[in-house]
Formats: C-alpha cells, structure tokens, sequence
C-alpha cells in the first residue's frame, strides 16, 4: 500500500495530479485540496505521476519525494533520430572489457524504463566479466555439439550441419566473441512477461549506443536459455521468472562511417473508418493471425 501525501502550503489546487492519475488514487476533498480517495492508496500502482506532473512538487508518496526528480532535460529530435539511424547490430567486438563507470549509468537507466501496469517485475543479468562469458561459451557449444550428434534428432543436425561444423573448429557462432551480455527476465504472472523486457532491451540498446557500446539481439542465445535450463541457473535468474531475451554488449571492433539504406515498411494512413463487413471465415482467419506465435 502506498502512503500519499499532500503538502497544503504548496498545493495551488489545480487538480493535474488528480486528472493524471492512471489508478483513480486522488480525488478532491471539500476544501478542493486533493487528496487520497476512499481505498486509493490500495489502488495506486506507484507510477509516481503525480509527484512529476505536479507543478510546485507538492506531492510525496512513501520516500519518494519531488525534491529529488530531475528537472527535464530533452536532447534536439534530430540528435534522437540520428541515434536511431546509426545504430548498428554488432557482431564484432574487442576483447576490452566494459568499465564499471558504464556499467554503472547503463544501470542507473534502467528504473526509468516503462513496464506494463507499472509492474516493476523485470530482472536483469548482466555478464560483466569476460571470464564468465566465457564459460557459458564452452558450456553452450558442447551442449550443442552433444544435441547435433545426437541420433534422436538427425532433423535438427541436418538443418543447423554448417553451425555444427563451426562448433566443431571452435568458432564462436552464437555470441560473436562478446565479452558481455545482459539477459532480461520477466515474473511469470507479470501483465506484460514477453512485452516488457522488449521494451527494455530497447532503452538499453539506444542508450548503450550513446555511449559508444555496441549490442547485437541474439535469438540464437534466447533459444539456449530455452533449450538449457542451466543456463538460467548460471546467470542466477531469481525462481518464477522466465528469461525473455538475450543482448550481447561490448566495444565494437568495427566501425560504420554512414547510415544503411533500409526498406521501409508498409504504412496504412487511416483518414476515416469505412462500414466493415466480415464473412466468418476472414474473422477466424484474423483471429488465428491474432494469436499465432502469441
């Protein structure tokens, strides 16, 4: 239960944190100051907005107090866009470790990452010495090997025979060398469990980037974790929680001196919503769309 509370001598009643509030929390008492609403401090979710949207800082829940938000502070929209455009995936890095210092601000990132339903059940794995990835490295590729010569799956050998033979020769094929990575799990019952860690692998890319890191999403490493379940125990992922998605981080070794020239996507620009008419058969075709792969 959160403990909500108004300062009156700075309140000037002006009612955004009560039209802000996602949870119904706050309401406006007889004097019009606002204050908790009948069981609102059971509803709140502890987003905090109201502490942010609140223009003289007069609201504090729990310990959280406005005095020690930041100000905002907004990169120009270009400088934005231009960190989206040259961000790369790396497949290369250098051997270097990443420092503590950046270690530290990608940490100090990550509570401001949104989740859904304010469900702050993300868990984090960061493999910040080389050493340990290293034994993971070994560790997945004489698993691997053992699966691919496996007779009871000659399908699978078949289809991944040229990574077999990388695996063989000692090359690295699924995490490219990187000396780190970071693994993002969700709580099982988490409202958003496959959402939320996209989400933050995301912040964690841009942000990474800014800092001259490279990263790379590795699904071959999310199959691992999938098809490894000791690969959760090693990388320590807290009971109840399911690793989601796996990003190798490190110093690039290459370096691209321009942007690529992506296709773009197919856009629908909606004006007006026409009259839509459905046979059952395209219903339950889109549902099956819907769900597939959900």
């Amino acid at each position: 239960m959160s403990k909500i509370e108004i300062n009156k001598e700075k309140c000037i009643r002006c009612g955004a944190c009560i039209k802000d509030c996602i949870a119904y929390s706050i309401e406006a008492g007889a004097d019009l100051f606002p204050q908790p609403a009948n069981r609102g401090e059971e509803r709140c979710i502890g987003c905090t907005h109201c502490i942010a949207v609140c223009p003289v800082g007069a609201i504090s829940i729990n310990d959280k107090n406005p005095e020690n938000s930041l100000n905002p502070t907004l990169p120009k929209s270009d400088e934005v866009l231009g960190l989206i455009q040259t961000r790369r995936s790396i497949r290369q890095y250098k051997s270097e470790e990443i420092s503590p210092e950046l270690f530290a601000k990608l940490k100090s990132m990550l509570p401001y990452i949104p989740t859904g339903c304010n469900a702050n059940t993300l868990h984090f794995s960061f493999v910040e010495h080389s050493s340990a990835m290293d034994t993971i490295r070994n560790y997945v590729r004489v698993k691997l090997l053992k699966i691919l010569n496996s007779s009871f799956m000659p399908k699978l050998a078949n289809k991944f025979a040229k990574y077999k033979t990388a695996f063989e020769n000692g090359e690295d094929v699924i995490f490219r060398g990187a000396p780190h990575m970071v693994v993002v799990s969700s709580h099982i019952h988490a409202p958003c469990a496959n959402v939320d860690p996209i989400i933050a692998l995301s912040y964690i890319e841009l942000y990474a980037h800014s800092l001259g890191l490279g990263t790379c999403w590795c699904g071959f490493a999310q199959a691992c974790f999938k098809l490894l379940p000791k690969l959760s125990e090693m990388v320590q992922i807290p009971d109840g929680y399911k690793p989601v998605y796996v990003m190798l981080l490190g110093y690039p070794a290459v370096k691209y001196h321009r942007t690529t020239q992506p296709d773009s996507f197919p856009i629908t620009e909606i004006k007006e919503i026409q009259d839509v008419k459905m046979s059952w058969t395209k219903k339950a075709r889109r549902i099956l769309l819907n769900f597939i792969r959900g």
